[in-house]
């Protein structure tokens, strides 16, 4: 993740986010006082980071996934047709 001061961004944000969303590189965006930088991401990697966490924060959820793709892994998962 790279970072660029508040200044910088602040001038050239159009550029930065093109960068942020057809690259999908986030950047720190740092100012004078460290407790006040942020992150700057992109909605789509925003929206699946939040997904990601939404599904793994159920143990069941997990298990789920981690036993499915052992079964993909070893040939045991049957292929269904889309609908």
């Amino acid at each position: 993740m790279d970072a660029v001061n508040y200044s910088n961004f602040r001038k050239n944000l159009k550029d930065y986010m093109i960068k942020v969303n057809e690259d999908a590189v986030p950047y720190i965006v740092t100012s004078k006082n460290a407790e006040e930088d942020i992150v700057v991401m992109s909605k789509r990697d925003y929206d699946n980071m939040v997904e990601n966490a939404y599904i793994n924060s159920s143990k069941a959820n997990v298990d789920f996934i981690m036993a499915s793709w052992k079964q993909a892994r070893t040939g045991q998962a049957n292929e269904r047709p889309w609908q």
